[in-house]
């Protein structure tokens, strides 16, 4: 029996102003609004001695669906893309909550370990406390990039345990391809340079406590996310090395042991993955699960309109649009 939600998304029509791959993507960063309603910080200790934050958009009604959104590599809740979810969420009548994975709040964790696409122990521990504080109200999960990686494998993890419904943008489901990508021409070296900077940063900041677990003088500042993940992500998380890591946290392996609804948006045009690498006959196997391929997007771009005045953010809308249709299907 098909257990696909019944449910019919607006077709994607590109921004004719805005029609590559990359400008998609880089577009995505930038033309986003800025999200005006204040966020309610909550810090959470771990049991293992580190914190989490969660970042809370206002109540919409009390018997509303929470939405964990849980952003990409070296993201955090403040993205323009996240808080872009937190609106369109909110104007469906849902509530959005943001989990910024170790390390992404703006303050260093107190821990040597961070977070990388397969941790999924974390997004455990928070809908597990969710769960026990909100019992009658029914939680769901959007992820973007990383963040859908984690989703998608925590999911197939678990089963229904946790989520009543999911949706994620723009997912890497097979690492290893995804770090390739980034390293195939000049416009995609320009995105891993950004991601390495920042990496590079945050553990040259933790170099005290990082000195005894990894090898901090082979890490150089031109670095590839092969080559970081090989010195760092690797011996740091227990994997054997980058071919492990990639093989273990790919999230195209879980796509067949997910069992609640579960919406999928990506695009052929994505720069971070070739779209040869979509999952889709697994995908088309699999009951639960919904696919969006469109012909272009970029990555967790998905811009539509004519002008700043009257841009769209499909992805956003339609991730928020199925949620709320899960809701009330249900």
């Amino acid at each position: 029996m098909d257990k696909r939600i019944s449910w019919n998304a607006r077709p994607f029509v590109c921004s004719p102003w805005i029609r590559s791959p990359h400008c998609q993507t880089i577009g995505g960063k930038f033309l986003r609004p800025i999200l005006r309603t204040q966020l309610k910080p909550e810090t959470i200790s771990t049991p293992d001695g580190d914190f989490l934050q969660l970042d809370w958009m206002p109540e919409t009604s009390p018997n509303a669906p929470l939405v964990l959104v849980l952003h990409g590599l070296e993201g955090h809740t403040r993205r323009r893309y996240v808080t872009q979810s937190f609106s369109s969420l909110r104007d469906n009548g849902l509530r959005a909550v943001g989990l910024n994975f170790r390390g992404c709040s703006g303050t260093p964790n107190l821990l040597a370990r961070g977070y990388h696409s397969g941790e999924t122990e974390d997004l455990k521990f928070i809908l597990t406390l969710l769960k026990n504080r909100y019992p009658d109200r029914p939680i769901m999960g959007l992820g973007f990039s990383l963040g859908g990686n984690v989703l998608l494998k925590f999911l197939g993890e678990t089963g229904c345990e946790f989520l009543a419904a999911a949706a994620a943008i723009s997912v890497p489901y097979n690492l290893s391809a995804g770090a390739d990508s980034l390293e195939k021409d000049v416009m995609a070296k320009i995105y891993s340079m950004y991601f390495m900077k920042s990496l590079i940063d945050k553990v040259r900041s933790k170099e005290a406590i990082l000195n005894t677990t990894i090898q901090l003088d082979e890490l150089s500042e031109d670095a590839t996310i092969r080559s970081f993940d090989e010195l760092v992500t690797a011996p740091l998380h227990g994997f054997k090395d980058a071919t492990d890591y990639y093989d273990k946290s790919s999230s195209s392996q879980f796509i067949p042991s997910i069992q609640i609804p579960t919406l999928l948006i990506h695009s052929k045009d994505d720069p971070f993955l070739p779209s040869t690498q979509v999952p889709e006959q697994a995908i088309e196997s699999n009951p639960y699960l919904t696919l969006i391929l469109a012909e272009r997007g970029g990555h967790v771009g998905f811009i539509e309109g004519w002008h700043p005045g009257n841009f769209r953010f499909w992805a956003e809308e339609q991730a928020s649009e199925y949620l709320k249709h899960c809701f009330n299907y249900s």
